[in-house]
């Protein structure tokens, strides 16, 4: 089972953080796959079919407002729930990960 990368774990921490900061973003769901990836935990390809499926329903939200600094409403709460799956590092990640058993 692979290991996330330190990038995405970086990212799930900051998702966390933004979180507890603004009281928005991300599920339940999110949150339990953000400690997981913060923690560098070893992930089932069932984990990371997920989290390519995650990624590709919520790509559309990266043009809204609120996914910059200095944007109004900062940080969007889709932002945060990004950054809980692990962030543009986690999509890539996911999605080299499931490459290679293809």
């Amino acid at each position: 089972m692979p290991t996330p990368p330190h990038d995405v774990a970086e990212a799930a921490r900051r998702g966390l953080r933004l979180r507890e900061e603004y009281g928005r973003g991300g599920t339940e769901v999110g949150v339990a796959r953000a400690r997981d990836l913060s923690n560098r935990r070893n992930l089932s390809d069932e984990t990371i079919d997920r989290m390519v499926s995650f990624f590709a329903r919520h790509s559309v939200n990266r043009d809204r407002e609120g996914w910059s600094r200095g944007d109004d409403g900062y940080p969007a709460a889709s932002l945060v729930a990004w950054l809980l799956w692990g962030g543009d590092p986690g999509r890539r990640w996911a999605l080299y990960q499931q490459s290679k058993r293809r």
